[in-house]
């Protein structure tokens, strides 16, 4: 899997990495048991500071995507809590759904964009 980074975003280079290889995993093309580069192999491809990518992948850790192994370094494993999944997900939506409220965006385009969105990840 490639990752490309937007050095222009106001969004954290260790999130932008996170979030693909979220992205990465619901769309299929990482799979349990996949390896991700070492640190150094990832930051050297795009150009970053190891500690970046130390950082995106001990919070991929923490959030169950990945183990890191010693020998195997960073390797795509699900860990599924899936009670405790659903209140991260719960957590936040309530915010996306509290902004989309104070934007006049209906229940309806929010339920037909988690229709669409959702259809890319099955």
């Amino acid at each position: 899997m490639r990752i490309e980074i937007d050095l222009n975003s106001e969004e954290a280079i260790y999130i932008q990495i996170r979030n693909q290889v979220v992205l990465g995993v619901a769309t299929s093309r990482l799979c349990e048991g996949d390896s991700l580069p070492s640190v150094r192999q990832l930051a050297d491809m795009i150009g970053i500071n190891m500690h970046t990518v130390n950082k995106a992948y001990h919070v991929l850790k923490q959030e169950g995507f990945i183990t890191l192994d010693n020998r195997r370094g960073a390797v795509v494993a699900l860990n599924h809590d899936r009670m405790q999944a659903l209140e991260e997900v719960r957590s936040r939506m309530t915010l996306i759904l509290a902004a989309a409220s104070c934007k006049n965006i209906s229940r309806e385009e929010v339920h037909a964009l988690v229709d669409e969105i959702y259809e890319g990840y099955c």
